[in-house]
């Protein structure tokens, strides 16, 4: 081969190569053009994806702005996972107007002096609610119902004193005293809880708790190498502190506080944050029934139907054991009564044989005449047992009619 075909080779093979690179040029534009609107096409929905979960994270994220806690611990409101601490003291409002000048005067002295030992942020918060008398009503019932069963004893017990005969007027008279002071409480307790079930429908009746509210924040406590229990243990330390430096400030102006605990935090927060259903449930209340359960945790029904058919057998078999003690002890006076009643008898009977072995001597007279006196003091304590046998049987009768009336008396209650 010459020198000209190699070159001509050389130039075939080189317009070849151009040709490929070319093709090659053209075939990476048109995918980077496919590659280009295919990424429009995803920008273009994962921005509508993103605005969407931009939307959704603004709504969650604006509840926990409202809600403004993440949870109650130690005394304490914990916020911002755990960047924020607070305590709350709850402060006893004074009638400033009723206070004479010179008062009113320690009170602005004291609340001065309040102000100038203030050497970190406060904020003051007034709770206005309705005043739900619900556990007041509650806690009377429950008295009323414990003056009222020693009510029912003392009458239970005034009874077999007069039944006994064993007792003076004088100690009658003193336990029948007892039993009025008794009823004129149990009276006057069921005026107090009528007034009171009266009072609490009126919504109108109103209540204003004051607070002040105390910070910590975690960056306080930055210098040293802490975990977040240490930090919440510093963050308890430094509020109570704080705390009560200032409960004792207030009460120089004669203003009282105490630091809420858990529970009275979650109050705090549940009134705050549902006005109106706290009118009606109490956070309490609310937790007991579960509204914050997803599912029922009430007990089976049966069981509960168990436990109330125990509850009533142990109360009618301890009625039953009480009543069968007044019966025994009423069987074992009359036995007594029997002996005594035989024991004269015989006496008299001998009293008789005495009298007819010495006739000769006493003369006949003098012992008819013994003999009927003899008879008719036989005669009168046949009378007077009778007499005691119907006021026992009256008696009996009477109290269980009083068993009849304080059993339908605790049904209706």
């Amino acid at each position: 081969m010459n020198n000209e075909q190699i070159m001509g080779l050389l130039y075939m093979a080189l317009g070849v190569f151009i040709i490929v690179v070319l093709a090659l040029i053209i075939f990476l534009v048109i995918l980077k053009l496919k590659d280009k609107n295919k990424n429009q096409d995803n920008k273009t929905s994962n921005g509508n994806d993103k605005k969407n979960e931009n939307i959704q994270t603004d709504t969650r994220q604006s509840i926990f702005d409202f809600m403004e806690f993440d949870k109650i611990e130690d005394n304490m409101i914990i916020q911002k996972n755990g960047n924020r601490f607070i305590m709350v003291v709850n402060c006893q409002g004074i009638n400033y107007d009723l206070m004479s000048n010179v008062e009113k005067t320690g009170v602005e002295e004291g609340f001065v002096q309040f102000l100038n030992t203030i050497r970190h942020p406060i904020q003051l918060y007034v709770q206005t609610k309705t005043v739900n008398l619900e556990k007041s009503v509650e806690k009377y019932n429950n008295r009323l119902k414990e003056f009222q069963d020693k009510l029912n004893r003392m009458k239970m017990q005034y009874e077999q004193m007069r039944a006994s005969e064993r007792y003076t007027t004088e100690e009658l008279n003193r336990a029948y005293y007892e039993i009025t002071k008794q009823t004129n409480l149990v009276e006057y307790g069921r005026d107090i809880v009528y007034n009171t079930e009266r009072m609490s429908l009126n919504k109108n009746v109103l209540t204003k708790q004051y607070y002040v509210i105390i910070s910590y924040y975690a960056t306080e406590a930055s210098k040293g190498d802490f975990d977040k229990e240490e930090i919440k243990n510093i963050a308890f330390s430094e509020l109570y502190t704080k705390a009560q430096s200032i409960i004792r400030t207030l009460y120089t102006c004669s203003v009282t506080g105490k630091i809420l605990n858990s529970n009275e935090l979650v109050d705090l927060l549940y009134a705050a944050y549902n006005r109106d259903d706290s009118e009606i449930y109490s956070a309490e209340k609310v937790l007991n029934a579960g509204f914050e359960d997803l599912y029922s945790t009430a007990p089976d029904v049966f069981e509960k139907r168990i436990k109330a058919l125990d509850k009533e057998i142990e109360d009618k078999a301890m009625e039953l054991a009480q009543e069968k003690v007044l019966e025994a002890r009423t069987e074992k006076e009359l036995k007594l009564m029997q002996k005594e009643e035989d024991m004269d008898n015989l006496i008299d009977e001998m009293a008789k044989i005495i009298l007819g072995e010495n006739k000769e001597y006493i003369g006949q007279d003098i012992v008819e005449a013994a003999s009927e006196k003899i008879d008719e003091e036989k005669q009168k304590r046949t009378r007077k047992r009778t007499t005691k046998e119907k006021d026992k049987k009256e008696v009996k009768n009477n109290n269980v009619q009083e068993k009849k009336k304080t059993r339908r008396t605790t049904k209706t209650a």
